[in-house]
Order: structure tokens, then C-alpha cells, then sequence
């Protein structure tokens, strides 16, 4: 017999009954019945019942045995008696009655216990990971990631694209956060970077032919932290493809994901990605507040600037005497009563705003009545042209906030999620998934005039060189994110592959053709050699299965995750280096003041 097993503890059936067995695993629960001493054994696989009564020669070394030991036992399968029966596990018409025992692993007084349910401060969590990990919703949780994983690499196989891998160190290059620096002991006083992802390397790729190209790729950015964003590290299943469009692109990576999310949607519905909209940023932007829109919500934003100008209510109206200002409306079908329009008005005072201005509409005397300060401010015909244009009716009501669109924006799109989730109108058994397309390259500084890159710099322009001959702010990128429920998953551009296009470009934003060359010189000589058209995307693996696994902590997908801090508590990372660590890398630390 094997030294440890000969089954795994989810591996017995009836079938087994009156066979000599040997398991190893870890005491789950221990149940003391009248001298008879129950003990749920698990290991990876599942759980298994084992018993012993006076009559076993270990009886004794059983009973010193404590949760979370790790031990061996052999003993004999027997049936459960028709009312014991547990069908709720793969093992629940047998038990084994312990015959002998080995204890492999003690374990001490428990931080936490992996039995149950309860619930334990993070940091207790992460800095006793490696227990955390072993209770069943984490073990569920990892084999999920594992499994998205393993399903994602076959389906880029069966579409025909080979996996190739980048390196980990590198020269730093902008991609929007900060590197992680190494420094070089063999070159003192120069430093590595990890990269923030493959960028410039799969571009690097395709102009060296070799047409389709994927990798679950290690990322590496310093973030500040975010309950749906690593601040370390993260992965993200990577490509490029040549000689494709943008449209390429979608009809590549849809199916794919698609295919995904379906494979592990536990009954929820995945929307047909021939069906996933294609949203311009800018419409994105007014209908939903946000680039990454959670189409399981109806609820679509409107300009009504027009009904407030020059009304009655004279904060909206002196409002829109200035450029640049507009007002806009938030439906909210089923939000109709003075009380519920209280509440998500304290909702945005507590966001930070003075409040938010709503009407609502009631039926009074058998007939329909706007109501609220708004509605009695602008008066009835004002209101009436908003309930049409909003397509509202008795028992809605409809909030709104002004000024310019930049400023109030991401307050409008939380306040739209608010209203989705309190009025019930979120479709929580499927995933809605859209493209974000046209998104603008540049930005300009408000109070400098300066004008940088928004976007992803490696974007080709639309219109190409023409295009970046005019007005930098209306320049659209074929750029495009993938939105699911909310949260942004894909992120990927048809990249600028012309020399004279990408100084340009780079131009507008306030780099010469100089610091171009020293800061991007591979992929700006590359494209002196021929470089085909070609475009990729990258997929953000740890937010795909906090999707599908309903969590809205990415922590919580992460095996060995950083807390909030960027602090490793269990490995005590990061940590001070020794003198000799730095002597021998030519630095010193100085303290800051």
C-alpha cells in the first residue's frame, strides 16, 4: 500500500465497502459521541467520515487528536446505516472505522478556524494565509482561477494563437502607473523595471511575424489600492494579433470570453458577444457617468439642459450661463414618493454634494401631479416636457445634477448604480458585457493648458497623421475597453506601428523626437523595418473570476494577496535590506523628512 493512500478522501463509495483503506488529510471536525469519536477528515479532494470506539487498538492516540492535525489512518470501509446517509458529499454512504493512526503534523492553537463560517479580520486572514486557504470557500475560489485559467489558454489555442513569454526585467516605460525598480548590482547606479505589462515586447512580436500571440502574463504596477485592483502585482491573459482590425479584435476575444463566463456561469445568463454593444466613450460618459457601464442596469442618463434655462430654479439656471455647463437627469422608474427621494438626496450629502435636486410624480385626485421643490420652482409645463423626455410616469421620479460634466460625472454614475440597486432594477443572474469605443488620446490641463496623452500613447489615431494635423482634443484612438457588470475586463488598442505617425503623436503631447527614441527606441526602430498593422488586448484575470465568483474584493481571488497597505503581512514584505544588500548595489536609503 502507498505510504500515505491509497484513496482520496472524496474517493470512497459503497463500492469500497469491506476493502482495507488508507487516507491522509486533515482533521476537519472531531465529534465526540458517547466514546464513540467521529472525525471528518478532508483533504483537497473532499471529506470523509472516520470513526473510532474502545474497541480500536489506537483509541487512545485518536483521542489526543485536535483540528487541523494532519493525519494518516488505516482502517475499514463500512455503510452507513439508511438514516445516517449524508448526500450532500460523495462519501456519504460510507465510513471508516480506524484501525491505525499516524500523526504527520501536529498543529497549535488556531489563529483561525478553517471549520465553519465565521468570520475574521483581514488581517488575521492574510497574515495566516496559508490556513485561510485551506477553509472550503478558498478552496472553491482558487480551483476556479486555476480552471478559468486552464480554459482561457485552450480556447486562445483553438484560435490559433501560441503562447510566448515576455521578460520580467526590463527598462521602465510609461503605461499610465508607477514602476517597481531593480536595481542592478552589475551597473551601479542604473536600474531595471518590472513591467506594468508586455507592452512594447508583443508589439516587438508581431513585427518579428509572428502573427498571434498570447500569455498569462505577470503585471507589475505601484497603485494606490482599490478594492477591485491589486497594488502589486496581477495577471492578465495577453495578445496580439497582425494585419487585423478593431472589428478582428472583437470577433477574436468575444467568443473567447464569452465562452468563459459560460463555462463557469453557474446557470446565469451570458449575453451572445455578436450581441455586445459598441458604446462611444463620450455616449458612455452622458448615459451612464462612467467608461465602464453596468448595462444590467436600465437606467440611462439625458442632457435636459434646455428645460432649466432661464427657469425659476435660479441655481440651474445661473448655472447654465456658464460655458461649458449642463444639466442632467437621472431617471428612476419606480422611485416615485417623497421618502425614497429624501433618502437619496441625504445619499449624496453624504457623497460630498449640497444634495440633489428631484421631482417625482404622484396621482392626486385621479390625476398625475409632479411634486418636489424642483417641480415648483420651474413650474408644471417645464416638468411635463421632462417626464415625456424622460419617459417617466406616475409612481418615478427623476434626480439631477449640473455643472460641467467633467466635475459631476462619477458622482451621476454612482448615484445611477444607487438607484439601480435600491429600486431592484439590476438583473443579478447575468452578465452584460459592451465595448467602450472612441476614446480621446489627449487631455488638456484645465489651469496650465497642456496638453497629454488620456489614453494608452501606443494608440493608433483615427484618421492617422491627418488626424493629428487639427485640434489634439478631438482626436479618437482605436482604443477600446470591454465593460461586465460594472467593471472594466479588457483593455486593448490597434497600435500606431508608422515611425512619423508615433512621433507625431508623441509630439502633440510635449515629447520630442529625441526623448521618443531614448525612451521607446526598440519599438521606434522596429517600425523602421517593416512593421505590419496589428492590435491586442489584455484581460484582467483577477477581476474575471471576482466576477464569476460574486466577491467584489479581488483579495478574495488572489492566492497570496497584499493587503490594503501594499504590505505582505505574512511574509513581512516589504522589509528593510541588510547593510550588505546595499553596499553591494552601490545605494543608501535616506530617510525622509
Amino acid at each position: 500500500m502507498h505510504a500515505y493512500r491509497s484513496h482520496t478522501c472524496a474517493g470512497l463509495t459503497k463500492a469500497n465497502v469491506g476493502e482495507t483503506v488508507r487516507l491522509s488529510g486533515w482533521v476537519h471536525r472531531i465529534r465526540d459521541h458517547g466514546g464513540v469519536l467521529f472525525i471528518d477528515l478532508r483533504d483537497h479532494y473532499g471529506v470523509t467520515q472516520v470513526l473510532c470506539d474502545p474497541d480500536s487498538p489506537v483509541f487512545n492516540a485518536v483521542e489526543k487528536v485536535r483540528s487541523e492535525w494532519c493525519i494518516r489512518i488505516d482502517g475499514t470501509v463500512k455503510a452507513r446505516d439508511a438514516a445516517l446517509v449524508n448526500p450532500k458529499i460523495p462519501t456519504g454512504e460510507i465510513e471508516v472505522f480506524v484501525r491505525d493512526l499516524e500523526v504527520l503534523g501536529e498543529a497549535q492553537e488556531l489563529p483561525l478556524m478553517v471549520f465553519g463560517d465565521q468570520e475574521y479580520p483581514e488581517e488575521t486572514r492574510l497574515r495566516h494565509r496559508y490556513l485561510d486557504l485551506r477553509r472550503d470557500a478558498m478552496q472553491t475560489t482558487m480551483k476556479l482561477r486555476s480552471d478559468v485559467v486552464a480554459s482561457m489558454r485552450k480556447r486562445m489555442w483553438g484560435k490559433g494563437f501560441r503562447e510566448y513569454q515576455t521578460p520580467i526585467i526590463t527598462a521602465s516605460s510609461p503605461e499610465g502607473a508607477r514602476d517597481f525598480l531593480v536595481p542592478s548590482r552589475l551597473h551601479p547606479g542604473k536600474f531595471y523595471a518590472l513591467p506594468q505589462a508586455p507592452q512594447q515586447f508583443k508589439q516587438l512580436i508581431m513585427v518579428s511575424g509572428y502573427d498571434r500571440y498570447f500569455q498569462i502574463a505577470p503585471c507589475f504596477r505601484d497603485e494606490d489600492p482599490r478594492a477591485d485592483r491589486s497594488p502589486t502585482d496581477f495577471y492578465q491573459l495577453d495578445m496580439e494579433m497582425s494585419f487585423v482590425t478593431q472589428q478582428d479584435i472583437f470577433d477574436t476575444i468575444g467568443p473567447v470570453l464569452a465562452g468563459v463566463f459560460e463555462e463557469f456561469a453557474e446557470g446565469k445568463k451570458v449575453d451572445d458577444p455578436a450581441t455586445w454593444p459598441q458604446i462611444p466613450y463620450a455616449e458612455s460618459a452622458l448615459k451612464y457617468g462612467t467608461d465602464k457601464p453596468d448595462l444590467r442596469n436600465p437606467i440611462e442618463m439625458q442632457v435636459v439642459s434646455e428645460h432649466f434655462a432661464g427657469s425659476g430654479f435660479a441655481i440651474f439656471a445661473k448655472l447654465l450661463e456658464q460655458e461649458g455647463t449642463e444639466i442632467r437627469a437621472i431617471p428612476a422608474p419606480g422611485g416615485g414618493s417623497r421618502k425614497f427621494c429624501d433618502r437619496m438626496n441625504a445619499w449624496a450629502q453624504k457623497e460630498g454634494l449640497p444634495g440633489m435636486g428631484y421631482i417625482f410624480w404622484r396621482e392626486t385626485d385621479g390625476a398625475m401631479e409632479a411634486a418636489g421643490p424642483l417641480a415648483k420652482n420651474i413650474g408644471p409645463e417645464r416638468t411635463e416636457a421632462i417626464r415625456q423626455q424622460l419617459g417617466l410616469g406616475v409612481g418615478d421620479a427623476a434626480f439631477f445634477l449640473g455643472g460641467k460634466p467633467q466635475a459631476f460625472q462619477r458622482i451621476a454614475g454612482k448615484a445611477r448604480d444607487v438607484l439601480g440597486a435600491e429600486l431592484g432594477l439590476i438583473d443579478e443572474n447575468r452578465f452584460a458585457f459592451a465595448w467602450i469605443v472612441d476614446f480621446p488620446i489627449y487631455e488638456k490641463d484645465e489651469e496650465t493648458g497642456e496638453i497629454d496623452f488620456e489614453h494608452n500613447p501606443f494608440s493608433m489615431p483615427q484618421g492617422g497623421m491627418e488626424a493629428l494635423m487639427g485640434d489634439p482634443m478631438k482626436v479618437r484612438g482605436f482604443q477600446y475597453d470591454l465593460a461586465c457588470n460594472g467593471y472594466e475586463i479588457v483593455s486593448g488598442a490597434i497600435r500606431n506601428h508608422k515611425p512619423e505617425v508615433m512621433v507625431k503623436a508623441f509630439e502633440i503631447a510635449g515629447y520630442g523626437e529625441e526623448e521618443v527614441k531614448s525612451r521607446f527606441g526598440a519599438l521606434y526602430n522596429a517600425f523602421h523595418y517593416g512593421a505590419p498593422p496589428h492590435g491586442g488586448c489584455a484581460a484582467g484575470i483577477d477581476r474575471i473570476v471576482m466576477i464569476l465568483a460574486g466577491t467584489s474584493n479581488i483579495r478574495e481571488v488572489i492566492m497570496f494577496p497584499m493587503n490594503q497597505r501594499a504590505e505582505d503581512l505574512m511574509m513581512n514584505a516589504p522589509s528593510a535590506p541588510s547593510s550588505d544588500q546595499l553596499m553591494e548595489l552601490s545605494l543608501r536609503v535616506t530617510p525622509r523628512d
